[in-house]
Parts: C-alpha cells; sequence; structure tokens
C-alpha cells in the first residue's frame, strides 16, 4: 500500500511496484543489523525446571544481559545448563528484570553456543517455534552487522534483485546500524503517548551515509528510510546537529551511541522524507512514529483500508510506502 502523506491518498499493489514512486537521487537508508539467534533454553540442574533465556546486549567480561522466564529463582551463583549442548552458565548479577550471565568454561565462546543450541527470537506474537527456514527469512538481505534480537522488518521485502532496480534509477543506497531490542515490542501503557519509556538501543551512522543524505538533499532528492529503526536513528542524528551544520546543509550528525528516541505526534522531522514500513501493532511505540509521519487520521483510514484488503499486519505481513508523490 502507499499512502500520500499530504492528501491521504492510498493506492495497491505488489511491493517492486515501490520502484514507481522512486526517482533519481532519491536515498534508501536501511538497517544493516543482524539478528543473533538470540534464544536459548536452559535447565537448572539442582531441579531440572526449565528457563528460557533471550540475550540482550553484551556485559562485562564476557558475559551477556538477558531475560529470562521464568527468573524468580535466578539468583547470583545459580549455574544453568544449556539445552541441548550442556554448556553450563553462571548467573552473575541481577539488575531488575535483566540477568548477567556468563559461560563457566572460559574456553567456550558464545558464538559457538548460539550457533548450535541459539533460537531465532521471533516476535511474542507468533505463536509457534522457530524453523530452519526463520534463521533465513527473518534476516534482511544486507545483514551484516550482528547484534539485533528483532528484525527490521521492513527491509524483509527486499530482494537484490529489487536493490539493483532502484539503482538503475538514479536512487542510492546508504546504509546505517541500529541493533533493535525487545524495547520494541513493549506496548504503550500510559495514556500519554510521550510519556512513554523505549529501551536504549545501540546505533551507528558511518561518515558516508552522511555525506549521502547531504548529497540526496542538495540534488532535490528524498530520504528514505527502511523501517522505523532506521527513522529513529536518523531523527537522532538529525537532532544532534547544531545550528550552523544545518545551515550547512549537514542533514545527521555521524556516529555511535545510544539512543532511545520516541516519536509521537506531532514531530518536526529533521532528516525523514519518506517511509517504508510493515503494518503495526496498535497501542505500539512505531504506530505512533508512522502516525506522526503520515498523520493520525491519514493512518487510520489507511489501515481500516487494509484490514478491508485482507493485508497482512506484523513483522512477517505487508508493507507500506508513506511519502509524497511531489515534494
Amino acid at each position: 500500500m502507499t499512502l500520500d502523506r499530504r492528501t491521504g491518498a492510498t493506492s495497491l499493489g505488489r511491493f517492486p511496484d515501490l520502484l514507481g514512486h522512486l526517482r533519481a537521487h532519491d536515498v534508501l537508508v536501511v538497517n544493516e543489523t543482524r539478528v543473533l539467534p538470540a534464544r536459548l533454553f536452559a535447565v537448572r540442574p539442582e531441579t531440572g525446571g526449565k528457563v528460557e533465556l533471550l540475550l540482550i546486549r553484551p556485559g562485562q567480561g564476557g558475559a551477556w544481559w538477558a531475560m529470562a522466564r521464568p527468573g524468580k529463582a535466578l539468583k547470583p551463583g545459580r549455574t544453568l545448563d544449556v539445552s541441548p549442548t550442556g554448556e553450563t552458565l553462571e548467573v552473575r548479577a541481577v539488575e531488575g528484570a535483566l540477568y548477567s550471565i556468563a559461560l563457566s568454561d572460559q574456553t567456550t565462546d558464545w558464538n559457538t553456543v548460539l550457533e548450535h543450541a541459539g533460537h531465532v527470537p521471533l516476535p511474542p506474537y507468533i505463536k509457534r517455534t522457530d524453523t530452519a527456514e526463520d534463521k533465513k527469512r527473518y534476516q534482511t538481505v544486507y545483514a551484516r552487522v550482528p547484534g539485533a534480537v528483532a528484525a527490521p522488518t521492513a527491509g524483509l521485502h527486499f530482494t537484490p534483485e529489487l536493490l539493483e532496480q532502484a539503482l538503475a534509477r538514479g536512487v542510492s543506497l546508504t546504509k546505517v546500524v541500529l541493533h533493535v531490542g525487545p524495547g520494541t515490542f513493549k506496548p504503550v501503557t500510559v495514556e500519554d503517548p510521550r510519556a512513554h519509556e523505549l529501551d536504549a538501543e545501540w546505533y551507528s551512522i558511518p561518515e558516508e551515509a552522511a555525506a549521502a543524505l547531504k548529497n540526496a538533499r542538495e540534488h532535490g532528492g528524498r530520504i528514505i528510510a527502511v523501517g522505523t529503526t532506521v527513522t529513529r536513528t536518523l531523527e537522532t542524528g538529525a537532532a544532534a546537529l547544531t545550528r550552523a551544520q544545518r545551515d550547512a546543509g549537514d542533514v545527521v550528525l555521524p556516529g555511535e551511541g545510544w539512543t532511545a528516541k520516541l516519536i509521537t505526534p506531532p514531530h518536526d522531522f529533521l532528516a525523514v522524507d519518506a517511509l517504508v514500513t510493515n503494518f503495526h501493532l496498535p497501542k505500539s511505540s512505531l504506530l505512533f512514529l508512522v502516525s506522526a509521519l503520515a498523520g493520525r487520521e491519514n493512518l487510520l483510514a489507511a489501515y481500516d483500508r487494509a484490514i478491508t484488503e485482507g493485508f497482512r499486519f506484523y513483522s512477517y505481513g505487508d508493507a507500506m510506502f508513506v511519502g509524497q508523490e511531489e515534494m
């Protein structure tokens, strides 16, 4: 589906029809994070109780911070045996709902454990176990930098051939990184969505990406974010600019760090002109972000049509292009 953010008009097609909405000097910005097989199943050796772990981010001394279910009995010093490979994990610390987990055998590395025992961390609303097919399907074709526990799913629609066709039309492609965390699925439960708290996620905007965005703007092209993760990354980089840098034509500040950027209506988009995205869960920060770009009434009407037309929602669902045909 395409949605004109100015008029609210929608049109239907297949994803390759996106090419017809792109023009020379536009730049597609993609998130080249790679999803880790970050879900582990383990057993408490003293009781035989089963524990599910979701690794979130690296910690100190070779440990990882993880979510655990159930986690009530996981005190510092307790051990877990990974299923089915048998490596022993030790709980080092507990902070809130997160557990610092380390490998007891220092000759073993996490990459080996995840390769042989890790599972694809499918979103919680997918009510099935992961399959071998998910290991391929839950990665974008340009995924390169390991670190995410969820896919930037807008990018799942692209094929190498489609990207080549876009480049042949004079569209450029540039890459950033945002390692998607589990907070992307955290529902908005507060009355004022601006009070919703996102978990911080690590991002990187390379120098060449910042230069590509500046070049696109100088030549009248649009900056098209492939996904909400790219949108938050670029808007984080744009907000970091000084007035002098903006006056010089810079669009984003290159660099890396942690961002908990929350975008809700109204929002003055400094970097992003258009967006490729999936259809999102209600009461989600992702839906509020798209609403800020498309306009609330425009988006609600588009979602009503998507439901009527039988569009598929969420991670393995269909796509929407939010933009303006004329700028």
